[in-house]
């Protein structure tokens, strides 16, 4: 895992664009702390500067970047990692290989097949290469957007990076706010689809590349890969899936584990995070696990923790369990979090993952996480209700009175159940409504709150759940999951690894009759992960099917908390920095920090009165941040 960075201009001497590539890479040190390299080239009148800090972690003698094809100069530039190059550099033998690793791989299939290439990959990965033959640059990303890439036009080039902060270097721009996303974040936290709070600055969509023509300085997005969730199967059966999902996570978890270092596993209390370790744990029997407790015990999954790997002692005996606390004190921590993630997100995950990623960075350069199982194979709370509505019609009246009692959100969701799948997406968890969103900003919209490039791909012949999750992995996985995982383990030089999210075991999520995602008569989500992982021995009947405690943080006890919170939540609570930003109401955000309470919160509150002062904080930390 590294940074990439890169500027395309006709108009800018080689000298000036190694100048802003060297101003682009300091701001990127953190992502690639072991070395750096900036090359400049020229095609068509055109000058080409690429750029790579390197976090050496596969092929550490001969691995650096950007690697140049000595036969027809093609380079690449590659963040993340292609897990299956060993496979492929076999179809790729014949070339004049200069390296080891796997991004010279990613470079010859390039060669081979164009464009086409990314259909072969799998792993994480944002990258570029330079076709002088073709007079091409190409930008692309990998399947769910593991790896960011950021890019933007402006005086005449184009400039693109792994982080924002370096694309304003080398595009030499001033920071403007963009204020048609204000609704957007302050609807759904964060900022989905390809624009983002910074006016100009874009992100390439997951699953998709930029062909840029280095003689005519036009480009196009293209999408290789998408979603398709109309691809179920009715007559799989339940054992058949278990067994097939098995042998794709194993596969996933191994292939991950190849590297030149050494490589642990963060763990929460949650199924994944444990299947994770379990599974990593045959291979490496001394494994380093990492995981965050809570001083507040029903935020607290420490306990969790330590009863999964009591029940396998033999597995675990050789392993080493390193836990942090995770305090108000670690709100101090929140504008330098806020720094880092570039994008504001307003989900307390933010706070445990930053401090997780810092404890693991001192002990191991890799971890493995549980990351992405949860959007698409269905494991939150919203995705049964959403299968209960589904089914509701259809039922007698015992068994709809029998929903009812089971899911007390259901009746008000049915009285008031959007007909669009993309509004029914946010329903139940929009943080604030139009009308609310307009007393804070000053913004009427009436929504949806994203761009058209956002919407997953869909046909209308996908059942309400599926398309739910559509939504859910083209909006919440990368532009928040994923995204803050990225950000704050590149803040401490950690890389993380995503199993779940290995694009096989997603196409196998979407073959799946929904009912062994959803199922409602054994009152779980994520249905056939549990079976799979009790049936393989990953976990006991108990771990395995217990319900699930989200992870997030007690922020309503921290924010009701006036004597121990951070000086800046009061001085936002008092309007001072509201009014000298001069974006939101201050008088409305002194109304919501009146309501924070604790009374009735707890982690499956998805949305509460700290919820919302939490967002504004974020967003006037981040406005302060990058603005004043």
């Amino acid at each position: 895992m590294c940074g990439i960075y890169g500027i395309v201009s006709n108009q800018l001497a080689s000298s000036r664009i190694r100048h802003l590539l060297s101003r682009m890479g300091k701001s990127l040190r953190h992502r690639g702390p072991d070395d750096l390299r900036e090359n400049a080239y020229s095609v068509c009148n055109t000058v080409v500067g690429l750029g790579f800090t390197r976090l050496s972690i596969l092929d550490l003698e001969t691995g650096m970047q950007p690697i140049q094809c000595p036969t027809d100069n093609t380079a690449i530039i590659c963040n993340g990692q292609i897990y299956n190059y060993v496979e492929l550099r076999q179809t790729v033998s014949s070339e004049p290989f200069v390296s080891n690793g796997d991004a010279e791989v990613g470079l010859h299939l390039y060669r081979k097949k164009g464009p086409a290439f990314l259909n072969e990959l799998n792993g994480m990965y944002a990258g570029a290469i330079l076709d002088p033959s073709q007079k091409r640059l190409l930008l692309f990303r990998d399947r769910f957007g593991i790896k960011p890439l950021y890019f933007c036009e402006n005086n005449g080039r184009l400039v693109f990076s792994s982080e924002i902060k370096a694309v304003f270097r080398g595009a030499e721009m001033a920071k403007t706010i963009n204020r048609r996303c204000l609704p957007t974040y302050f609807t759904y936290r964060y900022v989905p689809g390809s624009e983002t709070l910074f006016e100009g600055i874009q992100k390439l969509p997951p699953g998709a590349f930029l062909d840029y023509d280095l003689a005519s300085g036009s480009y196009a997005i293209k999408r290789y890969w998408d979603y398709q969730l109309d691809q179920e199967n009715p007559d799989m059966d339940v054992e058949a899936a278990a067994d097939r999902f098995y042998e794709l996570f194993s596969d996933a978890v191994q292939i991950r584990l190849r590297s030149d270092v050494e490589v642990g596993c963060l763990l929460s209390g949650g199924i994944d995070s444990s299947a994770v370790c379990a599974q990593s744990a045959v291979t490496n029997p001394f494994l380093k696990l990492f995981t965050i407790a809570f001083g507040v015990d029903k935020y607290n999954e420490l306990p969790l923790v330590k009863e999964f790997l009591a029940e396998h002692p033999r597995r675990f005996e050789r392993a080493r369990l390193f836990a942090s606390d995770c305090r108000q004190e670690m709100l101090n921590e929140l504008p330098g979090i806020v720094a880092s993630i570039e994008e504001p997100i307003s989900l307390g995950t933010i706070l445990p993952t930053d401090q997780v990623c810092r404890m693991a960075s001192e002990k191991v350069k890799v971890v493995l996480t549980g990351e992405g199982a949860d959007e698409i194979f269905a494991g939150y709370r919203k995705f049964m209700i959403e299968m209960a509505a589904a089914q509701y019609p259809q039922l007698s009246p015992d068994q709809q009175q029998a929903l009812l009692i089971g899911y007390p959100e259901l009746k008000a969701y049915l009285n008031d159940r959007e007909s669009d799948p993309a509004r029914r997406y946010i329903q139940t968890e929009a943080l604030f409504d139009p009308i609310e969103i307009r007393r804070l900003t000053g913004i009427d919209h009436a929504g949806p709150f994203f761009t058209e490039d956002a919407r997953p791909h869909l046909t209308g012949n996908e059942h309400p759940v599926n398309e739910m999750i559509g939504f859910e992995s083209r909006f919440r996985l990368p532009d928040y999951v994923i995204l803050r995982l990225d950000k704050l383990s590149m803040r401490h030089s950690l890389e993380t690894r995503t199993p779940l999210l290995d694009y096989r075991l997603a196409e196998f999520a979407a073959s799946l009759p929904v009912h062994l995602k959803v199922n409602l008569a054994a009152d779980r989500e994520k249905y056939i992960c549990s079976h799979a992982y009790l049936k393989h021995g990953l976990m006991s009947p108990k771990n395995a099917f217990r319900k699930k405690q989200p992870f997030t943080i007690p922020v309503a006890h921290w924010l009701a908390d006036g004597k121990n919170r951070p000086e800046y939540v009061d001085e936002i609570l008092s309007g001072d920095m509201i009014r000298r930003q001069g974006i939101l109401n201050p008088a409305y955000i002194a109304e919501i920090g009146k309501r924070v309470r604790t009374e009735g919160v707890g982690p499956e509150t998805l949305v509460s009165e700290a919820d919302r002062l939490f967002a504004v904080i974020i967003f006037t930390l981040w406005y302060d941040t990058f603005f004043t």
